[in-house]
């Protein structure tokens, strides 16, 4: 709650106008469309992997990259195609502990986040908020199409935009 409450008092510092607010919101994220079928890069302090299952899962200081993209949490849990016949093909990542996630001039934070690859989605839930450059966006659920670089914003959505006023 302090992240959410700091972020908003740099948006208002920033001399913005009031604040709007809303059901659901539409966004653009990224500057550039994602190519979803570039290669995944995973950095973390651990892995354990469970072969039967065709799963893996990350700890500590995790990082994962793909193109321009980042994501950064505590903990990444990462599904395979084809279970435990699996294939080494990324099909989901769970992202888990102070997610963040990075594209190009914005970045969204969150409790968890869901990157689906074959859909080039990426659910992220639990307080979010999502800036771009001086903006500021929060609400419960952001559900981003890389490969459109657009999002939908749910769950009292709250926003603070920039005066037009020449200041």
């Amino acid at each position: 709650m302090k992240r959410l409450f700091f972020a908003w008092f740099l948006v208002l510092a920033a001399g913005l106008s009031a604040p709007a607010f809303a059901q659901g919101a539409n966004v653009a994220f990224g500057a550039l469309k994602h190519d979803s079928s570039l290669p995944v890069e995973i950095a973390a302090d651990q892995l354990q992997i469970n072969q039967e299952t065709g799963k893996a899962v990350f700890r500590g200081n995790v990082e994962v990259g793909q193109g321009e993209m980042r994501l950064s949490a505590a903990m990444v849990e990462v599904e395979y195609e084809g279970g435990e016949s699996s294939t080494g093909k990324v099909q989901r990542l769970h992202a888990t502990g102070g997610v963040t996630l990075v594209s190009g001039a914005e970045a969204a934070e969150a409790r968890e986040a869901v990157y689906t690859i074959g859909s080039s989605q990426i659910v992220m839930t639990g307080d979010v908020l999502l800036t771009q450059g001086q903006n500021a966006l929060s609400g419960q659920k952001l559900v981003v199409q890389l490969d459109k670089g657009t999002g939908v914003m749910e769950g009292r959505v709250r926003t603070v935009f920039k005066s037009d006023g020449g200041n």
